[in-house]
């Protein structure tokens, strides 16, 4: 059964009436192919128009949904030749992040990404892609062993943000993800981030300080959740909708204010719906900006990149 966000109930009794059709023996003197035929093209219409004119707190919500494909698919998907790497050399391994080697599109190249799980078994064991400071020192190991190597980087974000525990907390957190974004920032390869779903707080910008960021259409990227943000300025979780308008989270916002590099379109009604399409567009998006990347040498890729993130709000109001 796919889930369906509530601004999506049209869409859900229309698929309803469409799946009862097809359940049915075909009546007398009814043409069940023709009635189909005409409910899809209703549906296929109404998507058009709700996704057309989604607001940032409904784009938050497609941004959760429980169907976009997660990182490890990405992972799955992209690459051949795939080899996880595991722990941070210190404390233990945290699979809120993962990662390794394989081939993009043949050339080696070493991966990290968020995983929030795709059932309450892996939900649970990826702890909702909320990484402990174990994680991000995962994440930075990996960074310095691709730059050792000479290996592109590739990141797939989908954080709500960092772990919030105490024992995250009592481990350095904080230190970690800082360690983490120095990790990237000083890494002598190029580097390709992806905001998938959503881009929360440090525990994003821990593996996308990049070269090049991409944003999926429908992805939000913030220093705060809607609701965290709601219950901070207005008290109340319930104005995580005014919230969502006000931290221009969307990646058409993000776009504009210079903190994306581009947008990937995602298919019709979100990537939730065609996971596959979703991810072959982030493909052919990664492979555009890796591309120029890979005749910089080293120092001049750190030096651009860090200018890059020095540059972000000059232009726009400090």
């Amino acid at each position: 059964m796919r889930h369906f966000l509530d601004f999506e109930k049209p869409i859900a009794e229309l698929e309803g009436k469409i799946e009862e059709l097809r359940r049915m023996t075909e009546p007398e003197g009814v043409n069940i192919a023709e009635e189909v035929a005409r409910l899809s093209e209703k549906t296929e219409r109404q998507l058009r128009v709700i996704y057309a004119k989604l607001t940032p707190w409904q784009k938050t919500l497609v941004a959760r949904h429980p169907e976009r494909p997660k990182a490890m698919a990405c992972i799955t998907a992209l690459l051949t030749e795939f080899t996880a790497l595991a722990g941070d050399r210190a404390f233990a391994d945290d699979a809120a992040v993962v990662g390794g080697l394989g081939r993009f599109r043949g050339r080696p190249v070493l991966v990290v990404g968020t995983e929030k799980g795709t059932d309450t078994e892996s939900r649970l064991k990826h702890n909702f892609g909320m990484a402990r400071p174990e994680g991000y020192r995962k994440a930075r190991r990996l960074a310095e062993l691709a730059g050792r190597f000479g290996l592109p980087i590739l990141t797939f974000v989908d954080t709500a943000g960092a772990f919030p525990g105490i024992d995250a907390e009592a481990r350095g957190q904080a230190e970690a993800i800082a360690r983490s974004i120095e990790a990237f920032l000083d890494a002598p390869v190029p580097i390709v981030a992806t905001i998938t779903g959503e881009g929360g707080s440090g525990g994003a910008i821990a593996l996308a300080a990049a070269d090049r960021i991409l944003m999926l259409e429908h992805a939000i990227y913030s220093v705060i959740s809607p609701e965290g943000c709601a219950s901070i300025l207005w008290r109340e979780a319930q104005a995580a909708e005014q919230a969502a308008e006000a931290l221009k989270l969307t990646a058409e916002d993000l776009k504009r204010l210079e903190l994306i590099d581009a947008i990937v379109p995602e298919p019709l009604g979100g990537a939730h719906r065609d996971p596959e399409a979703a991810i072959a567009a982030m493909g052919d998006a990664i492979a555009a900006a890796l591309e120029p990347l890979a005749g910089i040498e080293g120092p001049a890729l750190k030096a651009r990149r860090r200018e890059k993130f020095l540059a972000m709000g000059r232009d726009h109001g400090g």
